[in-house]
């Protein structure tokens, strides 16, 4: 039978880690994200009998796939075992081994049989292998970065943390890592039945907010807006992407003013449209606002806020520049006409794109909501922009795709419009001065790197 192990040192003691993996949110930090894979149901614990319920995806087929706990043995072991999914059998311990008083092992062990007996090992057991060594390499380094970024404030008191827009990319992503921190996280969300404990309702379009669930918060993330690329730009489009943001912002800036205990911080996100087209001009947090409708948006945006700044509240204003993940976002979507070959350099090439891994941009949010230093304008890009042609040239390397086919100016103002304008022939080269003056670190400043990572083709 075959046996696949992974063995990681840790620079964090053995209770830390095995805490780490028992906290909601840390299975779904271990997704890898490039899995085609939905989490139906979380373990609520590492305890004897929990189970966990992913669909996995591949088309045309959809398959179950459960897992159930066993062996619990606090800080030392769990396991988890197969009931039903791809494989004839899967066990898979958990192991944690004390290497002093600030280190640990982390080691995993997997004994799994694939379908058709010496037919499937025969063919199938060599990608079987590649794919388990895919994942758990890259769960190894996804736990020790987190154990890392949350090391760091270890000293700190653990914060209850309102987040909007949880149910987004972002927003998803961060929730996860800050409950398995050990951080409590309160979802605004619009619904207005049903709501569970770990919930609040508001609904900006209508002015409503739950306010007496955001007494006595330490921070409010502030992440929810209209999607500014998911169509053309007609007058009716620009009013919503603009009360999307300035509305909200507003409603929850003057909300948390007329509380009687207030959180101490505020992180509302902005973006690095507010800089405008920059051409080549490095750009970083003291250079002056652009032109056009993205920077006014951003402006009002960020000038919602100040009743919140205005009543003692630490502000941050996140100029967040283009997200990448293999979950969702502007790379899902140019995954596939590159997957197919037919990605291309946009316009002349020479726009620069300035771009932010999702899961550094995690952790730029959870560094600013650590250190009270950081506040008003702060950029969250990855340190080296590239232009467009250096970012296609690179997505197609990773991909194995070729890069050949360009989309000319002109068919970017015929098919966009505006929106092509801005968000696709403008760009800016912005850099992270503030959050790398304060000692921010990023996981992946490099984009080859980081488009590997992302993919799981390092």
């Amino acid at each position: 039978m075959p046996v696949y192990r992974k063995r990681s040192l840790l620079d964090a003691p053995v209770r830390e880690v095995f805490d780490w993996h028992e906290r909601p949110g840390a299975f779904e930090r271990l997704v890898p994200p490039w899995n085609e894979a939905e989490l139906l149901e979380a373990p609520r614990s590492l305890r004897d009998g929990e189970r966990a319920v992913l669909l996995l995806t591949r088309p045309p087929i959809r398959l179950r796939w459960v897992a159930r706990h066993y062996g619990y043995d606090p800080p030392h072991a769990f396991h988890d075992e197969q009931t039903e999914g791809p494989f004839t059998l899967w066990r898979h311990a958990h192991k944690f081994l004390d290497e002093g008083k600030r280190r640990c092992v982390l080691e995993d062990e997997i004994e799994y049989r694939l379908p058709v007996g010496i037919l499937g090992q025969i063919f199938g057991g060599w990608a079987a292998k590649s794919q388990l060594e895919r994942i758990f390499r890259f769960r190894h380094a996804r736990t020790a970065a987190d154990l890392k970024r949350h090391g760091q404030f270890r000293d700190n008191q653990t914060m209850r943390v309102a987040i909007t827009g949880a149910g987004g990319l972002v927003g998803r992503e961060l929730a996860a890592f800050l409950t398995s921190g050990g951080h409590e996280v309160i979802r605004l969300v619009r619904a207005k039945a049903d709501i569970a404990p770990d919930q609040a309702h508001w609904s900006p379009s209508t002015g409503e907010i739950a306010a007496q669930a955001l007494e006595g918060l330490d921070a409010v993330v502030h992440l929810a807006g209209e999607n500014i690329a998911s169509g053309r730009w007609n007058p009716e489009r620009k009013r919503k992407i603009h009360a999307s943001r300035v509305d909200g912002t507003s409603l929850l800036a003057r909300t948390l003013a007329g509380l009687k205990v207030k959180p101490k911080t505020l992180i509302s996100a902005s973006a690095i449209g507010y800089y405008g087209n920059r051409g080549n001009t490095v750009t970083d947090e003291d250079s002056e606002h652009g032109a056009g409708f993205l920077s006014d948006v951003c402006r009002a945006w960020e000038a919602a806020a100040e009743p919140a700044a205005a009543a003692g509240i630490r502000v941050v204003n996140l100029r967040i520049g283009v997200v990448l993940s293999a979950r969702g976002g502007a790379l899902a979507k140019m995954r596939t006409p590159f997957k197919f070959g037919v990605g291309g350099v946009v316009g002349n090439g020479e726009q620069f794109m300035s771009w932010i891994m999702l899961d550094d941009l995690v952790g730029a949010i959870h560094f600013a909501l650590q250190n009270t230093a950081l506040e008003g304008a702060v950029n969250a890009t990855a340190p080296a922009p590239v232009n467009n042609r250096e970012f296609t040239k690179t997505l197609g390397a990773v991909l194995g795709r070729p890069t050949l086919l360009p989309l000319p100016t002109a068919a970017v103002r015929v098919l966009f419009g505006e929106m092509g304008e801005e968000l696709l022939l403008s760009g800016a080269q912005v850099l992270p001065h503030k959050l790398t003056e304060a000692g921010f670190s990023f996981e992946h400043p490099d984009l080859k790197n980081a488009l590997a990572t992302e993919f799981g083709k390092g």
